[in-house]
């Protein structure tokens, strides 16, 4: 099972942007109980990313108040400003940029920067799902929102480990272990974790469907005898 789990993660990890960082391995993931522990009471603040879109007051010169849309590469054009890095940014770092670009010809300025739409943020779903890949989810979801999204869970599927890969700063990641069945039966609540952008989701296969699955490859595909067959001992 182990062998299993480790291969699949390396594919997930593979196969997600956010997360295919050469030369960064995956090692001694952080149990659930550690990560509540440790955990931020309050969530990161909201980074900006391309589609976003924002309205830039300025207070004492209303006439320059702006719409902007976060273009594909980042930035935006804001008046007397030029260009700025948008992405990955939070709307009072870019605020506080703008406010000094305006400082050079204005004194001390008053700007207020609102997100008036968030664009939708990207999570993996990989494993024993009926379609995993990329999905863009709006608003709040936990772990089973994003099972859902990818058609749900095989029958394959072991819900006693399933894993979060979570950004944890550069070249970093957070992996925690969740016990889904403790969702369901509703014995633990909490593992059904909220998730953040840029967040994968991984689902493993069962010990029992990985034995079956060997025993397919291995046994009924390279073996040429059918499994309906009876030996019998003595006779004529």
């Amino acid at each position: 099972m182990a062998g299993s789990l480790s291969s699949g993660l390396a594919l997930l990890l593979a196969g997600f942007p956010a997360l295919a960082c050469a030369g960064h391995t995956v090692e001694n993931p952080t149990s659930f109980e550690i990560y509540l522990a440790e955990a931020p009471l309050e969530a990161p603040r909201y980074e900006l990313q391309a589609g976003d879109e924002l309205e830039v007051r300025f207070l004492h010169a209303p006439e320059q108040n702006v719409l902007l849309v976060v273009r594909p590469d980042g930035f935006v054009s804001v008046p007397l400003a030029n260009e700025l890095r948008a992405a990955g940014r939070t709307p009072e770092e870019l605020r506080l940029d703008i406010t000094a670009a305006w400082a050079r010809q204005y004194r001390e300025p008053e700007v207020a920067v609102v997100l008036k739409k968030a664009n939708a943020y990207k999570i993996h779903v990989g494993g024993a799902v009926a379609s995993p890949g990329i999905f863009e989810l709006g608003g709040e979801r936990n772990v089973l929102d994003a099972l859902f999204e990818a058609g749900g869970f095989l029958p394959t599927a072991d819900l006693e480990q399933v894993l979060v890969i979570r950004p944890a700063g550069p070249g970093r990641f957070a992996v925690i272990p969740l016990d889904l069945t403790a969702v369901l039966d509703a014995s633990d609540p909490r593992q059904n974790l909220a998730l953040r952008p840029r967040d994968a989701v991984y689902v493993p296969i069962s010990a029992i469907a990985e034995v079956n699955r060997w025993v397919d490859q291995y046994i009924r595909q390279n073996i040429p005898i059918s499994f309906g067959w009876s030996l019998e001992v003595g006779g004529q």
